[in-house]
């Protein structure tokens, strides 16, 4: 295993990628002991599922599962993954609100890394939840 990254690095690399930076994603807190990752993201006109509705678009919450599937596991191995798979499920809208994920690591194997990921609105409601299946950086 790799050297764990830190919040700041973590955060480093998210402005590096364009679209996780477009994305806004902040690291708010990353907890090594309980292998757990948050990060929230501001709700832009451009995340709008129509012009104008406040409402998030389903791609832009999925994208986000995607990155802190991703990055729960890339802060305990210290490497970026590539994603295999991801599923998400829809629990009702996010509409006027910013977005705050939580991922946790489920399983990190040999060839495959796992982990679920939860998405609340301010509210605290859960908005829609994820899992996602990573390959193991050699």
């Amino acid at each position: 295993m790799s050297e764990a990254m830190t919040i700041e690095e973590m955060q480093q690399r998210l402005q590096k990628a364009p679209f996780n930076s477009f994305m806004g994603l902040t690291v708010l807190s990353a907890d090594y002991d309980k292998q757990e990752i948050v990060m929230q993201m501001k709700l832009r006109p451009e995340f709008e599922r129509m012009a104008g509705s406040g409402q998030f678009h389903g791609g832009v919450i999925a994208a986000m599962i995607d990155a802190v599937g991703q990055y729960v596991l890339m802060m305990m191995l210290g490497k970026p993954l590539a994603t295999i798979n991801f599923r998400t499920d829809y629990l009702r809208p996010a509409t006027n609100t910013s977005l705050r994920a939580t991922g946790r690591v489920l399983r990190m194997g040999k060839s495959i890394c796992v982990s679920d990921v939860e998405v609340r609105d301010d509210a605290d409601k859960l908005v829609a939840v994820g899992r996602a299946n990573f390959a193991t950086p050699s």
